[in-house]
């Protein structure tokens, strides 16, 4: 962090972005009242004032919502001017009439925006769509399409609303997650500002290809090459988003897209420039914190682990072993309950895809960040430390884990959680309660 800075604002810190957000009653199901409790706002607008080169990361799931198609569609463009994102309903699972709906979103943001003289006319496949909530129903287009209208008019008024943005994407979210930094590149301050959400259905895997769970929404005003933008943002996906699991379950609507409108006047980065790298990391940054936040606000979560693997016979095979240990029932529900359970990892490792000696694997745990690691297991054998010496570590809300399977130079890290009752509770659904199709 030695070349940027934290500073506020999130998505609205950059030059040229405006935002807002309203209540409009996405997730109603035809009673003609509010289902969400306090009006929870709902829809929002991201906003570039000047043509801004897009890039995106979308789910791999099979099966991915229509906002997702039209999304990965417009952000092959080589500009864009706005998102449009709702909370309540994924839109997925709809079929045709959720294609028509999310094309219809960008067809009413567009005219909208143009309406209210807030940019010249543009072009609907300039717009993202971005969507979250319960899978299998219709979206409400008058509501949407109120929503649109109102929003519009809020940002001519006051067009700097990030925080309500970050609010209006929240489903099962406890709390907004933002963040933005600034650095300098040729004299020139540029900014990154980032908001996500995602509690549950988390463990992205996005491509820039074809999960309704994690959304991230990302502005710059850094002036930069569209291929290159798009080559940094999957750098950061695979640094940070593609390398958090809450609950194992990958979702039909994970989107992650950033537009960088230029404002700050650097000169353009492009694979050549000699800030790239200082773009890289600022961007590397933003998408891991927020991808953190994902994880400390998983449902029913009560422990956030970094699980450390290396040594193994390539990258491919480390990450095997990180997810079966980071996804393993048996494993979370030890996290839970504090216990150093070696055993249950080494037996996760052993199932995964990767090469391992089960005679030369080493197990410890530290505390976040530390470099002192108290082994439980080094070489398949118990190092006979008691376990009262865990539980200072492993009774804290957050801890690493450190496996070195000692086969060769592959490493990964992943961020986990652990499984709790809540957990179970929060996901067990209603019959009765048509929310329960939500993703």
């Amino acid at each position: 962090m030695k070349d940027f800075k934290t500073i506020k604002g999130s998505i609205c810190a950059p030059l040229g972005f405006r935002a807002a957000a309203v209540f409009c009653d996405i997730k109603r199901l035809g009673t003609g009242k509010g289902s969400e409790k306090g009006k929870k706002r709902d829809l929002a607008l991201i906003v570039s004032e000047a043509p801004a080169v897009v890039a995106g990361m979308f789910t791999s799931n099979q099966v991915c919502a229509a906002p997702v198609k039209v999304s990965a569609r417009n952000a092959k463009r080589s500009s864009a001017r706005a998102i449009v994102v709702n909370s309540g309903n994924a839109n997925a699972c709809t079929g045709r009439q959720g294609m028509r709906d999310a094309e219809g979103m960008t067809r009413l943001t567009a005219a909208a925006l143009s309406s209210f003289g807030l940019t010249k006319w543009i072009p609907a496949n300039e717009v993202l769509v971005g969507s979250t909530g319960r899978i299998g129903v219709t979206m409400p287009m008058r509501n949407v399409a109120q929503g649109i209208r109102a929003c519009s008019r809020l940002l001519r008024r006051s067009p700097k609303n990030a925080r309500d943005v970050a609010e209006a994407i929240m489903t099962s979210d406890t709390r907004r997650k933002e963040i933005a930094v600034e650095f300098k590149i040729g004299g020139k301050s540029v900014r990154i500002g980032g908001i996500c959400k995602g509690a549950g259905m988390i463990q992205p895997q996005l491509t820039q290809s074809l999960h309704a769970t994690m959304l991230a929404f990302i502005t710059t005003d850094a002036a930069i090459e569209s291929g290159f933008l798009r080559n940094a943002l999957k750098v950061a996906c695979n640094e940070s988003f593609n390398r958090i699991t809450v609950d194992g379950d990958m979702s039909t609507n994970d989107t992650v897209i950033v537009l960088a409108n230029g404002l700050a006047k650097n000169r353009c980065l492009d694979r050549l420039s000699q800030n790239r790298g200082k773009f890289q990391e600022a961007l590397n940054f933003v998408c891991l914190e927020l991808a953190k936040m994902i994880v400390r606000d998983g449902e029913g979560i009560s422990r956030v682990i970094c699980l450390r693997i290396r040594g193994a016979r390539n990258s491919t095979e480390a990450e095997a072993a990180a997810r079966a240990v980071a996804n393993s029932a048996l494993v979370k529900t030890s996290w839970c309950g504090g216990d150093p359970n070696w055993g249950r990892i080494l037996c996760a490792i052993g199932y995964s895809s990767a090469r391992i000696d089960e005679s030369k694997v080493d197990i410890g745990y530290s505390r976040s960040g530390s470099s002192r690691i108290l082994f439980g297991c080094r070489r398949g054998q118990p190092t006979g430390v008691v376990l009262k010496k865990f539980a200072p570590i492993t009774t804290a809300k957050e801890f690493d884990i450190h496996v070195d399977l000692h086969r060769g130079d592959g490493k990964f890290v992943i961020y986990a959680s652990d499984l709790t009752e809540d957990y179970v509770s929060f996901n067990k659904g209603d019959i009765t309660d048509p929310a329960s199709l939500g993703g």
